[in-house]
């Protein structure tokens, strides 16, 4: 059987003939016909099967590179830049903030590349192919395109469906489409990939049934916020679509939650029994756009890094850390330690140990215990997806070049999905299977029982533990105001996003660790989160280039 991640690197001309196909500068552009696959090439199940292995990574290169924790995390509030990407840490992006245009036209190849899928199949698929392996292809374009158009329109409003990028050839009148069409549009066309996707993957990585339903699943709590009944309700029928298929996905994938949270992020963790969709990285040597990159600018310092590391100025937030259960505030600051072990395999805290990866000290190397310094300022820095040098990961790593898997979904969220849809419309709930499946996520990261009763204040402090920097929690915010937009401004407007000092009680090995505000750094510690600045402004060079995006948006059902 064939490995997705070999398929990804060894599709030789075709893969350049792809990529080539998908990187126009204007999303709106029609692909190049001289880059086109020559249709002799969809002549066999594994060609036909090539033609959709890139729409798992070179397509998603451009968000996940930076702009997935720029805006899942540092717009959300639950990690910081103190030097660098300030906009979205100030909750100030413009039309011209590197990360909103590369994450909107990232998030448009993936969609155009998908739509070209869709036709070159339908199109140029021989005989030879079977049936199954077509329908499975097609279906994983649109699963793609849906993916990537829930991230449209959660960041940007209201945005243009295309659905065949070559009829925009000849047609000039492209507007965006009103948020609740693309909604009922994302939701529509996943449902039809439930069916038509394998109940196991073909092969390692590839999307299933379960990938799908639990994409519904997301889709439809979201959708039950879109389309509610009135001010900080939310849509009943949209909320047991919710439950029903977390509960399929529970039920019946096969998948289970891993023993140990840090293990999601140990290498080597990808496509592991709790992976519901990853995107799916390679380390490529002379390659560019099919690898991970993102290591390069979370990881701390060249000492843990390949030749990169230049994330030293990257930390959880203060506001994120008072989430963790053990750390309380106190007269002066906070003061705890680690009950959840969610935090040290999320963020590194000053002495705290890890092993599996190789730090450069004076004289040597020695297994990675992360520094104390400075005297009253230094950094909570980003562990969750460093897997350190190449010698930490059998000699598969090298500078921007890294081949561990993003999570696009795991099964936990089925289980917070699914105590917050039967949480619905209420201020709590004690449901029993609620709050079993909560406790089976709170539980396994060294937590208690959580008796109850579960609010949606519980729930979502869950999610932004279970998830921090896993580009989430941004999303989240998203959800809640599209039903309570005054709540989503004040737990925004409510988090401190400024630089502070940790000071363990001992080092190495601490027990616990005292914070304190940096005292002469009073000012942009909070933003101001309102109605004029929550959703993104479509990237400038895109309204030059596409004027009717500023036109009012149309119901895409009503043309």
């Amino acid at each position: 059987m064939k490995n997705l991640k070999n398929i990804i690197y060894g599709t030789g001309l075709f893969a350049s003939l792809f990529i080539v196909s998908g990187c126009s500068e204007d999303f709106l552009e029609r692909p190049p016909v001289d880059s086109i696959v020559d249709a002799g090439f969809y002549q066999t199940d594994d060609q036909v099967l090539a033609s959709t292995a890139l729409l798992y990574s070179k397509v998603w290169f451009d968000y996940n590179d930076k702009a997935s924790y720029n805006l899942g995390d540092f717009r959300a509030g639950t990690a910081f830049s103190a030097y660098n990407d300030r906009g979205n840490v100030l909750f100030n992006t413009t039309g011209n903030t590197p990360e909103n245009g590369s994450s909107w036209r990232s998030f448009f190849i993936v969609v155009g590349q998908s739509n070209l899928a869709i036709s070159n199949i339908n199109q140029y698929a021989g005989p030879a192919v079977s049936p199954t392996i077509k329908k499975m292809a097609i279906a994983e374009a649109r699963f793609m395109r849906a993916v990537a158009y829930r991230s449209l329109v959660m960041n940007w409003g209201a945005v243009p469906i295309i659905e065949n990028n070559l009829e925009l050839l000849s047609d000039t009148s492209v507007s965006r489409n009103t948020p609740e069409s693309v909604w009922k549009f994302l939701t529509s066309e996943m449902r039809q990939v439930a069916e038509d996707l394998p109940a196991t993957p073909l092969r390692p990585g590839r999307v299933t049934k379960w990938s799908a339903e639990g994409m519904l699943a997301r889709f439809y709590l979201t959708r039950s916020g879109v389309e509610a009944g009135g001010a900080g309700q939310r849509n009943q029928v949209f909320l047991d679509s919710a439950k029903y298929y977390s509960e399929r996905v529970i039920a019946n994938s096969g998948l289970s939650l891993l023993k140990n949270y840090g293990d999601l992020f140990l290498f080597p963790y990808d496509n592991n029994s709790e992976s519901l969709f990853s995107l799916q990285w390679v380390y490529s040597p002379g390659a560019w756009g099919t690898q991970n990159s993102t290591p390069a600018y979370l990881a701390y310092s060249p000492d843990i890094a390949n030749g990169d590391g230049w994330g030293g100025d990257k930390s959880a937030t203060w506001w994120m850390l008072s989430q963790y259960e053990g750390i309380k505030a106190t007269a002066t600051g906070m003061q705890g330690r680690t009950v959840d072990q969610r935090l040290k395999a999320t963020f590194m805290l000053p002495g705290a140990s890890y092993p599996e990866i190789s730090q450069t000290i004076p004289g040597g190397e020695q297994k990675l215990v992360f520094p104390f310094t400075g005297t009253d300022n230094n950094f909570i820095a980003i562990k969750k997806y460093i897997t350190g040098k190449a010698k930490d990961v059998g000699g598969l790593s090298a500078q921007q070049n890294y081949g561990n898997d993003t999570y696009m979904m795991r099964l936990s969220e089925m289980y917070l999905i699914y105590a917050e849809a039967v949480l619905g419309n209420n201020a709590s709930t004690a449901d029993p299977v609620a709050l079993k499946y909560f406790n089976l996520v709170h539980m396994r990261a060294g937590l208690p029982v959580f008796a109850g009763p579960l609010t949606f204040d519980v729930i979502f402090k869950e999610r932004l533990v279970e998830f921090a920097m896993e580009g989430m929690a941004w999303y989240d915010l998203v959800s809640l105001h599209y039903y309570n937009a005054a709540k989503a401004y004040s737990i925004l407007n409510s988090q401190d996003r400024g630089i502070f000092f940790t000071a363990p009680d001992h080092f190495p090995n601490p027990t616990s660790w005292t914070f304190t505000k940096t005292s002469w750094a009073t000012t942009e510690r909070t933003i101001d989160a309102n109605s004029g600045n929550f959703l993104l402004p479509i990237p400038s060079a895109e309204l030059s280039q596409a004027p009717n995006l500023q036109k009012a948006p149309v119901d895409y059902y009503s043309k």
